[in-house]
């Protein structure tokens, strides 16, 4: 990366490390069980709710547990299930139709980090109804709260029920795109369980892989806080401790429970840290291929922490640390080599591919300037890359290509 770009990215991101301390972070207020949602709505004087889930949730009766706790309190419940995989522009709208033909007066978003971005989507266009979706699109554009905003986490792994983030592909163009603002961090997160024990093993682990992406991305940043490292280091313990164990047996309720948990600390703390080109480079692939975003990070993790070399030396050291792959005399190069082995030994015991299949050689040029957009200058990296050093990373990753570009 040129010298004039590195410094204008350094200083935008300094800009933003200054006013942290300021800006209005909350916590969603925690609830256990999707049976405390209707007296919740009831407190705030909210008569009909709309659900916003996905078609596969919906046909394994996921939706009905929240139905009938509507129900039986004299409440209306409709639902839009028509969520993608990589929530788009025009699954909003739907909701938004959806919910006005409800005459609803709160937003419930139950499933994984789709369901929950398109929720707050939604949430953004009823604060803001002459406005478009791509109008909002970017950081701090919204600041107007629109109805109350439940997040029912059914994957232990976006963290999006804690976060000021919603990610959507506009798609005409296929390109994906982020809305930051603290007006979409939910009002209330529910972290049951339950809700976990019936998904797959391999959404168990890319959903949880997404999470210690997060955990990690947030920890080895330039704008990480006492407050935010602590929550990263529990994340990375919990998800070392239990997402092999919830693979093994996905009736394990502690262990799922500890793995909601980790996703929720991740999510607080990268919502306030931010992330790095891990999600950059997962982000172009979402939009372009369709690509699930917590296999994306599970697979490109190990990748982009050796393209930084020694600058996350000292913080995967510490991480090393943290879950006794290393102690206080380990050399830090040994250590962040350990950390990342252990990485790369986690997404085999889960099944979790070396490489993605979807990478095409065409398509490196036209994604590394994607990622170098959506990266330069928000993500506080440890080392700045370019489109052209992050062409390498794509190269690395992808099944058909031998590391190089052709």
């Amino acid at each position: 990366m040129n010298v004039f770009k590195a410094a204008f990215c350094r200083v935008y991101q300094f800009g933003f490390r200054a006013a942290m301390p300021i800006l209005p972070y909350r916590e969603p207020e925690p609830l256990p069980s999707v049976e405390r949602i209707p007296q919740k709505l009831r407190e705030l004087g909210v008569s009909a709710a709309l659900v916003v889930t996905d078609g596969g949730l919906r046909a394994l009766g996921m939706t009905v547990p929240l139905e009938q706790a509507m129900a039986r309190a004299g409440l209306a419940c409709s639902a839009y299930d028509g969520t993608a995989a990589n929530p788009t522009i025009a699954n909003v709208e739907a909701a938004l139709a959806a919910y006005r033909a409800g005459n609803c007066g709160a937003i419930v978003a139950l499933g994984g980090g789709s369901s929950i971005d398109c929720a707050k989507a939604l949430r953004a266009r009823l604060a803001w109804p002459k406005r478009s979706v791509k109008g909002m699109a970017g950081n701090l554009r919204i600041w107007r709260k629109g109805p109350p905003l439940f997040a029912v986490p059914t994957t232990a792994g976006t963290g999006s029920e804690a976060t000021v983030a919603a990610v959507l592909v506009d798609g005409e163009t296929r390109h994906k795109f982020v809305m930051n603002d603290f007006s979409l961090i939910p009002d209330y997160a529910v972290l049951d369980p339950a809700l976990t024990l019936g998904l797959p093993p391999f959404y168990t682990a890319t959903t949880g892989m997404d999470a210690m992406t997060h955990a990690v991305e947030a920890y080895i940043g330039r704008s990480t806080t006492k407050q935010t490292r602590a929550w990263s280091v529990e994340a990375v313990r919990l998800i070392h401790a239990n997402l092999e164990r919830a693979y093994r047996d996905g009736r394990d309720l502690e262990a799922r429970g500890r793995m909601l948990r980790a996703a929720y600390l991740a999510g607080m703390s990268f919502t306030r840290s931010y992330v790095g080109y891990v999600h950059a480079v997962a982000h172009s692939l979402g939009g372009w291929y369709d690509t699930p975003h917590g296999l994306a990070n599970s697979v490109l993790l190990p990748y982009v922490l050796r393209a930084y070399g020694a600058r996350v030396y000292r913080p995967l050291k510490e991480l090393a640390v943290a879950i006794g792959l290393a102690d206080a005399e380990t050399e830090p190069a040994v250590a962040a080599e350990r950390f990342i082995c252990r990485l790369e030994e986690m997404n085999r015991n889960l099944g979790i591919p070396e490489k993605l299949r979807d990478i095409r050689a065409g398509d490196i040029e036209m994604l590394s300037r994607r990622a170098d957009r959506e990266g330069n200058p928000l993500y506080p990296v440890p080392r700045l890359m370019d489109a052209r050093e992050l062409r390498q990373i794509y190269a690395a990753a992808a099944e058909h290509l031998d590391g190089k570009e052709h």
